[in-house]
């Protein structure tokens, strides 16, 4: 499949957000996920076969519109497991000056072994800024370090575009509450979804 027809299953797509990685961002939680940790933030997006299919290209020129994002964000789901798609959409808004943030299930060094022989997976970890890595684990849950679900789960600096010390990263959680259809919806942070009690729209590795 060429570039200009690629897909790509997604979950969900909040456009600008400031709660799913440093600055503004799109984020695009992925539809599927082989993992199925136990506790998982969004059975939901588990199966394979939910879900709505969109064109890589479509979806690069619609976040690209919006002005004033910082990257995209993607999560799931398991956004690996559409490893082409995912590799197509990074290097598009990549082209556009934005940044490229991957929430996996997978560690770094496995994702990084599997790319020896999965050419599409080398090229979205090529495309990566930063990786959120590692399984979530429920007796593991962490609240105090940023964008991290359970403690064995590591923010790594891919590329010269970020600074591990950058003061973003030691900022507290955030929350992000909206309306739509009529529903409120919560991303950014579950367990305090779970505690207010309305529908959770959160990243993959919580």
């Amino acid at each position: 499949m060429s570039a200009r027809q690629q897909t790509v299953q997604l979950a969900e797509v909040i456009l600008d957000t400031q709660a799913e990685g440093p600055g503004r961002r799109a984020a695009l939680w992925l539809q599927g996920c082989p993992l199925h940790c136990e506790g998982c933030c969004n059975p939901e997006m588990l199966s394979f076969s939910g879900g709505r299919r969109r064109q890589v290209r479509e979806l690069v020129h619609e976040i690209c519109a919006v002005h004033g994002l910082e990257g995209i964000s993607l999560l799931g789901g398991e956004p690996t497991a559409q490893a082409s798609a995912c590799a197509a959409l990074a290097g598009g808004v990549k082209s556009r000056g934005l940044s490229v943030m991957l929430f996996s299930g997978y560690t770094r060094a496995g994702l990084e072994t599997r790319a020896q022989t999965e050419p599409a997976l080398a090229q979205l970890l090529a495309h990566t800024d930063l990786l959120v890595d590692g399984p979530y684990v429920a007796a593991l849950t962490q609240e105090r370090e940023r964008w991290i679900g359970s403690s064995n789960q590591v923010l790594h600096v891919l590329s010269d575009r970020y600074q591990r010390d950058d003061p973003r990263f030691a900022a507290p959680n955030e929350l992000e509450i909206r309306m739509e259809a009529g529903a409120l919806c919560i991303n950014g942070w579950p367990r305090a979804a779970a505690s207010l009690g309305v529908k959770d729209r959160a990243r993959g590795s919580r």
